[in-house]
Parts: structure tokens; C-alpha cells; sequence
């Protein structure tokens, strides 16, 4: 969404990272900082390490084998090759690679996670994740071959990969691919003047054991969610006024007595924008409409509970961002390490299981209003939103992308979490799917986005015929917030007199969404934030 550049660094110290910021590291290429505080805490939990080392002591991972190997003891001459293998024996991958931003988001989450102080890892590792986001260092990870459980083991071996110089990244500022230098590893880090990295006691299992591929989509797309919440709003009203619909169904007194903040919230934004409106009220008294269709009057209520499922979710990956997810976990405080199962990726699964469900229903009403613009029969405009119809066929295709993006939506919304599958000889008898989960929520999140521009594109060319007062002749304006974004979308894409390549009004259409552009315009208009 708003991808406005910053110089503002990001502080790494395990405690107060956001999704906003995982997303301005990831997307925006802010700077990422170590705090002090964090050095001093991953300093102490390191010396506890070498210490139970030197003692031979027993520590799953560090000492024993991993898994169903946990019983096996490993001789203090093979702890760092124990460690290298590790990392070789998980990198496992398989299909297509991450997009960049979620590995940078990656790489963010993993590094605030250690430095919390309670993985055991030296200064210098943690450091090694920020020298790749601040040089612009991008490990190439395939995207599949993780189940949630033990973390996110695969791709974050990946990861690792690179730090020691083994595999490939990408090189440059940019997010897209295509604009990227893909260089190995060993390369990219002698052309940076930086060392491979020689893993000590811990630090493979340290760096792998998380659920950071999970939770930087999570971040990703629960960030951009909650802004995709008034971008949906804000098509909605435009619909509504280009269907020349009521907006009695959106009073306060209606609300109040069903209060859910996501539907109070949707239904002030709504007005808001449509306040004063000469297209509402030029036919505010010879409708004979008593009242509109569910997708024009039912709009806070549905949008109400997305925005409130999506505020949950965020609320979990707010948690989850700064948790220590390691095992096993060094308390320094007492001198003991603890074997638990902080990595399981349960409430991340869930959680995006949930937000694709809510993300969805989005996309499934606004489609129905993108058919009631197109459907002559249901909005009382010309057919296809187009004067010559027959010889033009208008938008009507642009209302089968949109139910084709809203199909495949409800077969990507079908829960990852109710699935598991054992692995490791049944010692991981329960995985979280949480990986599968949250892929589907990024591809749900960016079909949604695509479905909301088109909505926008259609309620435009429908205002251009609505705003006409049928009996003078006169050109009526909408609401004050409505025709401001109205007049934007107009500055990008001009009014369809006749078939032109679609495609390309709905990129642009699509860069209006994503941008979030609107929603600034929008509140510049109305004097206040939206909701």
C-alpha cells in the first residue's frame, strides 16, 4: 500500500517492532539499527552457552542431535560441524522463490527475535542479518517445504545459507525481481567485504528455530489489510453513488443498537463521504426504492466485520513479532536452559487462516456491486457502462476477472490450519500448516486488491452517467469525500467512450489501490481521518 520512502531506522531490540515497521523495512528499505540494550542481553545469554559447553553439558541442539536424534550425543570437536549440517541437511526447499520483501521481512523478524537475549547466539550473527538489510541483500529462498512446526526450518536454512556463502541472493533496492542482480552468495558477500559466517554452538538451530516466514507475510499483509479496509469503503461509496442509492442505512441510530466497532466504523466513514451529495439528493424524493440491495445496505455490517476479524489478527502479530520463538530458550537470569515449544506456528496459522476468510468477503460483496453497475437491469445505467452498446461491449469483462479473482478466493480461504501431518519419526506428531496458511492469505490479500480496483474503475465510468440530472441536464457532484476520490481516479484513468485494452485500466487502477493515494485524498476532502 503507501509505499512512502523513510530515513527513519527501524531499532532492533526485541521489544518494539510493528507490522508498520516490518513492512517499512521490508518494502521501504528503512535502515535496521541494533539497540544497545539488545547487544548487552545477547551478550550474557552467549557466555551461558560456551559456558554449558565447556562443562559438556546435555542441550537438544547443541549437544544432542535434532529431532528423533535428540537422544544422540554429539562430541564437543563436532559441535560446529553439527551446526553446518544442520543447516545443509534442512535447506530442503522446494518451488518457486519468496517474493523479496517477505525474505527481508524475514531476515527483520529473525534478528529482533534473537536479540531479546534468550537464544544464546553471538553479537556478531545477529549483526551479519542486519549488514544484509541495510546492503540490500536478499537470500533467493524457495517457497515450499515448510509446515509450521519447529518454525519455519526450511526456509530459514535457506536463509542461513547465505550468510555462510553458500546458494544465491539477490542485490539491489527493489522489490521486484525483475530489477534485481541475482549473484551467489560467496560473491555478493566479497563484493560487500563481508565473511562467511562459521556457526558456533547453537546458532544454526538458533537462526532456524522460528516462525519468521509465517509472520512476515502476516506483517505484510495485515498491514496492508487494515488500509485495505478503507480503500473498500471508500469503492462503496462511489458504488452507492453511482447506483444513486440511499444513505439512510448508514445512520448512527441504526448502528448504535448493534455496536460493533468495525460496523460503527464503516458506517460514519460512509457518510462522511457522502456528505452533501447532489446526486443523493436529486433523487432523494421520487425513488421508489424503499431500500437497496445487501451489497449497498448491508456494506457496514460486512465490511464491520472484516475490519474487526482484522484487528484481532493484527493483535496476534503484534505478539508475535517480538516473541522469542527458539528452543531450546537461555534464561541467564537463572543460569538455565529450558526445552519447550515457542516455534509451534498455531497462532499464526490460525490467524491467517482467519484474515483470508475476512479479506475474502471484501472481495465477494464488492464483486456483487461491480454487477449491479454493469447489470442495466439492477442500476438503471446503460448496459456494460457503455453509450454504444453492441459495438462496444464496455465493462463487461472487467466484472468476469473480478468473479474469477472472488471463485478463487473461496478455494484459497479454505483453512491450512485444520490439516497436520506428522514428521520427524512422530516426535513433531502435530504441525501447524501455519507456512501454507499464510501464503494463501498474500495471494487472497492480492486478488482482493485487484477486486476493489476494478470496483472503483466500474463506480467511476458509473458516476459519469449518474451525475447527470436527467431532467436539466445538469452535472451533479457527490458527496465532498466521494467526488474527491471520484476526480482522482478521473486524473488516472479517463472515461471509457469506447472498448480500449482493459488490462491496462485495471493496472492502473490497481497502483491507485496500492498506493493508498486515495485514502489521503479522500481525508484531505472530508477534514478528518477516516476510520
Amino acid at each position: 500500500m503507501k509505499n512512502n520512502k523513510t530515513s527513519h531506522p527501524v531499532i532492533v531490540d526485541g521489544e518494539t517492532l510493528t507490522p508498520e515497521k516490518v513492512f517499512d523495512v521490508a518494502v521501504n528499505f528503512a535502515p535496521v539499527k541494533l539497540s544497545p540494550d539488545a547487544i548487552s542481553k545477547m551478550k550474557k545469554s552467549r557466555q551461558l552457552v560456551e559456558k554449558w559447553v565447556q562443562k559438556d553439558e546435555v542441550i537438544y541442539g547443541v549437544t544432542t542431535g535434532f529431532g528423533d536424534f535428540a537422544t544422540v550425543k554429539i562430541e564437543k570437536k563436532e559441535i560446529e560441524k553439527l551446526q553446518r549440517n544442520l543447516i545443509f541437511s534442512h535447506s530442503a526447499g522446494a518451488g518457486e522463490p519468496l517474493p523479496p520483501e517477505v525474505v527481508r521481512a524475514m531476515m527483520l523478524l529473525r534478528a529482533n527475535a534473537l536479540s531479546k537475549g534468550y537464544s544464546g547466539v553471538r553479537v556478531e550473527t545477529v549483526k551479519m542479518l542486519i549488514d544484509f538489510l541495510n546492503l540490500h541483500i536478499t537470500p533467493i529462498i524457495p517457497s515450499q517445504g515448510s509446515v509450521g512446526s519447529s518454525g519455519d526450518l526450511v526456509q530459514l536454512s535457506h536463509l542461513v545459507l547465505a550468510m555462510m556463502g553458500e546458494g544465491n541472493v539477490w542485490v539491489g533496492k527493489d522489490i521486484n525481481p525483475l530489477n534485481l542482480k541475482k549473484m551467489k552468495a560467496l560473491s555478493a558477500l566479497k563484493k560487500f567485504g563481508l565473511e562467511p559466517i562459521r556457526l558456533s554452538a547453537k546458532e544454526g538451530l538458533a537462526l532456524i528455530n522460528g516462525t519468521q516466514m509465517m509472520t512476515a507475510y502476516a506483517c505484510l499483509i495485515v498491514k496492508q489489510a487494515k488500509e485495505l479496509c478503507k480503500i473498500a469503503d471508500i469503492a462503496a461509496s462511489l458504488s452507492i453513488e453511482a447506483l444513486k442509492g440511499t444513505d439512510r442505512a448508514f445512520d448512527e441510530r441504526i448502528h448504535k443498537l448493534r455496536p460493533y466497532q468495525g460496523q460503527q466504523k464503516v458506517a460514519r466513514n460512509i457518510l462522511r463521504m457522502m456528505k452533501n451529495s447532489e446526486i443523493r439528493l436529486s433523487h432523494l424524493y421520487d425513488d421508489p426504492r424503499v431500500q437497496d440491495a445487501y451489497s449497498l445496505r448491508c456494506v457496514p455490517q460486512i465490511h464491520g466485520a472484516s475490519r474487526d476479524a482484522i484487528d484481532y489478527v493484527y493483535e496476534i502479530v503484534s505478539i508475535e513479532v517480538n516473541s522469542a520463538t527458539d528452543n531450546p530458550l537461555i534464561f541467564p537470569e537463572d543460569e538455565v536452559h529450558l526445552e519447550g515449544g515457542n516455534f509451534h506456528g498455531q497462532p499464526i496459522a490460525l490467524a491467517m487462516d482467519f484474515i483470508a476468510i475476512a479479506l475474502s468477503e471484501l472481495a465477494n460483496v464488492s464483486e456483487r456491486r461491480i454487477e449491479r453497475l454493469v447489470n442495466a437491469q439492477l442500476s438503471g445505467l446503460p448496459k456494460f457502462l457503455t453509450t454504444r452498446g453492441g459495438l462496444n461491449s464496455g465493462l463487461m469483462i472487467a466484472q468476469y476477472t473480478a468473479a474469477s479473482l472472488v471463485s478463487e478466493n473461496k478455494v484459497l480461504a479454505h483453512p491450512a490450519s485444520v490439516d497436520s501431518i506428522p514428521t520427524s519419526a512422530n516426535q513433531e506428531d502435530h504441525n501447524s500448516m501455519g507456512s501454507i496458511s499464510a501464503q494463501k492469505a498474500y495471494r487472497v490479500l492480492k486478488n482482493v486488491q485487484t477486486v476493489l480496483a476494478i470496483e472503483i474503475m466500474c463506480a467511476a465510468q458509473g458516476i459519469d452517467f449518474a451525475k447527470v440530472d436527467p431532467k436539466t441536464g445538469k452535472i451533479m457532484r457527490c458527496g465532498i469525500g466521494t467526488q474527491a476520490a471520484y476526480e482522482f481516479v478521473r486524473k488516472k484513468i479517463k472515461h471509457l467512450d469506447e472498448d480500449r485494452i482493459l488490462h491496462n485500466d485495471i493496472v492502473k487502477a490497481l497502483e491507485i489501490v496500492r498506493s493508498g493515494e486515495i485514502i489521503n485524498v479522500v481525508e484531505k476532502a472530508i477534514g478528518e481521518k477516516l476510520e
